[in-house]
């Protein structure tokens, strides 16, 4: 029976032989004498006497199992030395999670609530849900991505509810189709209430570990994980959640740190395993800002952001007269000729331009310097300055993300105004990271080529928290529906802001990280994110994740919102008295004949709030429901355009390509178009339009080539 001091010595000879890293080990050796002493047992040379009281055999037996693939694992010390080097940990689960950021978060959550067993691996469990970057949730475009998630039963913005600071729409001087929720977190606290969410769901594990490996039969069927300390977790699904943690490095000016976000441990082998597998891997680059002593700053010279009056949730199970509270002020101010003139002066000093930097970086989240060199003609860019939450002094310097050296930093800070005595907490910096190819996933976010692997999050080649959650939230839908064998939840271009999303990843070729925007979206006058609701809670009903009573309150909410329209669009008045002066005070013309209330409310100048003077028998209704009717009636002829466009949209969309095909059976095809179909091997003609590359004649094409085999 080996002694602890031995137990701990194998461990400690198994990680020398694999090229592990070493802890002080229980025996108390250097681990040059250490390694001295297996040196000679390799070469055959003797050893005197050790620590341990190891009998030489069972040494030199232990290490010929190491080398040629015997495992271990750190089990009680009075297990048999041979015993003990056979053994190792072993787990069975449904699905895998590996990562805990954003996109595994939901993957994990809704892998849990569809009674699936589920583990979800990070590299350190305080880092759940950490936003190591902006200090909100939201904003233009992504906005609509966290409510149709919200739609469909994820997380985020039930968490965002409870822990934000300031809430603001985007947009709002503009149409109903930009506007854009918006956020400030305390990002500790969104943090602190994710993690408890996730400690509390049943059927959900969390492991602090690093998953190294993915393990698959011949067919490349996923069969389960490996961590790096050689545990094997058996499954029939891994959700892929790495956000920008694989072969992380952290760079400004010329420290560079092997390191993921916020000096995390990076994940240094999965890439390696995804390359194993055949898939394509990237380099990317993100940044982020410095973080600052609010004491140190002068608040006078800067433009205080206010939050809005009425906060309006994130969550459609919110009720919003729970969330009015009072809010945080952000505040807004610029650089200057005199940034700007630090910054070209050190450019030989940034690691973007010196050539450090191998990733690309973002184009719509450009650094100062960036901004600086490509819009020589701008005299100032805007900073915001932001609080990290309620509890602490360190404020989010948005719009300045940089990699240059820290002097540089403090130099080009101190010139803005308000910053002049600015002391910085955390330096800005760059970070690298490995990511895949996105045209290598099905739209269900599954590899094509590795069976029951999913994948979700900057890991794909997006950018930002809001993209990363509804990317871990389809995956991790699709992950359980195929173990469930059900047909996996796509969702068009046509259905919302996260089909956009998706079908971009999977179809345009990407070479820098992808950022949402609103312009993406063909029809959004139809994807408001004031209609996500209505739009999404059937699916997310029937997927299992939005329960029977709040699909009942959608139901409801939607024939409130068809009955009051009906009754507007029936309630004619003719030009009384009455009526001429409430028309001449809102300065809308006078009448001719009568009209419908219906009719009223399309004046650009009136609304439903409004014309409630004319509107005797109005009775009450909620908020959402009157923002629908209005919305709806006003918008009514753009409305119903776009959904003629959708209807030949689906057209093409419903006309599948069987998975099978061989497209150098299709003739006629241009030799580009054979090529890009073979790759990215779209699953609808709609799809394959979408790809560059094709032309409409090919695609033409190709419809004749499917009747044809009809």
């Amino acid at each position: 029976t080996l002694s602890p001091s031995s137990a701990a010595s194998d461990v400690y000879k198994r990680q020398l032989l694999i090229g592990g890293s070493t802890a002080s080990n229980a025996c108390g050796m250097q681990r040059y004498k250490f390694e001295n002493k297996i040196f000679k047992l390799l070469i055959g040379g003797s050893t005197a006497g050790n620590a341990c009281s190891m009998q030489r055999y069972k040494f030199e037996k232990n290490i010929f199992k190491l080398l040629i693939g015997g495992s271990t694992a750190s089990g009680a010390c009075s297990m048999q030395g041979d015993k003990k080097m056979e053994n190792y940990l072993e787990e069975n689960y449904d699905v895998v999670v590996v990562g805990a950021g954003h996109a595994g978060c939901e993957a994990a959550l809704a892998c849990a609530r569809l009674g699936l067993e589920t583990i979800m691996f990070t590299v350190s469990v305080e880092s759940i849900a950490m936003m190591p970057c902006n200090p909100n949730i939201g904003g233009s475009s992504k906005g609509h991505l966290v409510r149709e998630l919200d739609a469909l039963g994820g997380e985020m913005g039930k968490n965002i509810d409870k822990t934000f600071i300031q809430s603001k729409m985007l947009n709002s001087s503009k149409g109903p189709a930009v506007h854009s929720l918006r956020a400030q977190a305390d990002k500790s606290e969104y943090s602190r209430q994710m993690r408890r969410t996730i400690e509390n769901t049943d059927h959900l594990t969390v492991r602090q570990a690093e998953v190294a490996d993915i393990l698959t039969d011949d067919d490349k069927n996923v069969t389960g994980v490996k961590t790096y300390s050689g545990a094997v977790y058996h499954c029939r699904a891994v959700v892929l959640c790495t956000g920008t943690y694989l072969k992380a490095r952290c760079i400004y000016g010329d420290v560079s740190s092997y390191t993921g976000p916020n000096g995390l441990q990076a994940a240094n082998h999965l890439t390696d395993a995804l390359k194993r597998l055949g898939i394509e891997v990237r380099r990317f680059k993100t940044g982020t800002p410095a973080r600052v002593d609010k004491r140190s700053i002068d608040f006078s010279k800067m433009e205080e952001q206010f939050g809005d009056k009425h906060i309006v949730p994130f969550s459609f199970t919110t009720n919003p007269d729970d969330i009015q509270k009072e809010q945080v002020s952000c505040y807004l101010t610029y650089t200057n000729e005199k940034t700007h003139k630090i910054i070209r002066d050190n450019l030989d000093r940034s690691p973007l331009y010196s050539g450090k930097i191998e990733g690309t970086g973002p184009r719509y989240c450009p650094s100062i310097e960036d901004k600086v060199v490509r819009f020589a003609d701008k005299d100032r860019h805007q900073v915001f300055v932001e609080p990290e939450g309620n509890y602490t002094n360190e404020m989010y310097l948005g719009g300045m993300s940089s990699s240059l050296p820290e002097d540089v930093q403090y130099a080009m800070y101190r010139t803005v105004p308000g910053l002049e005595n600015v002391k910085i907490v955390r330096n800005a910096y760059a970070i690298e990271y490995d990511c895949i190819n996105a045209v290598e996933l099905k739209s269900s976010l599954e590899f094509k080529n590795v069976h029951g692997l999913f994948s979700g999050g900057q890991i794909n080649g997006s950018s930002g928290y809001e993209e990363a959650a509804v990317q871990g939230l389809i995956a991790g839908i699709n992950a359980a529906m195929k173990l469930l064998g059900r047909e996996p939840l796509i969702l068009d271009r046509s259905e919302a802001y996260i089909g956009v999303l998706i079908d971009d990843l999977v179809t345009k070729e990407s070479h820098e990280p992808y950022r949402m925007m609103t312009s993406r979206a063909e029809y959004r006058l139809l994807l408001r994110q004031d209609n996500a609701d209505l739009r999404l809670s059937a699916k997310g009903h029937e997927i299992g994740l939005i329960s029977d009573e709040r699909m009942e309150k959608v139901e409801e909410k939607r024939r409130a919102i068809a009955e009051e329209i009906k009754r507007l669009s029936s309630v004619m008045i003719g030009g009384t008295n009455e009526v001429c002066d409430f028309l001449a005070r809102h300065n809308s013309t006078a009448l001719n004949n009568g009209v419908s209330l219906a009719d009223l409310i399309k004046r650009p100048e009136l609304d439903y709030e409004t014309i409630a003077e004319l509107d005797k028998d109005r009775k009450p209704l909620p908020w959402d429901v009157i923002e629908q009717v209005n919305i709806n009636i006003k918008y009514q002829g753009y409305i119903e355009r776009e959904l003629r466009q959708v209807e030949h949209f689906k057209k093409l969309e419903k006309k599948l390509i069987p998975d099978n095909i061989d497209y150098d059976e299709v003739g006629s095809l241009r030799l580009e178009a054979r090529q890009k179909l073979k790759s990215f091997r779209p699953r609808s003609i709609g799809q394959a339009s979408r790809i560059s590359g094709v032309s409409p004649a090919d695609v033409t094409v190709l419809l004749v080539y499917l009747e044809s085999r009809r």
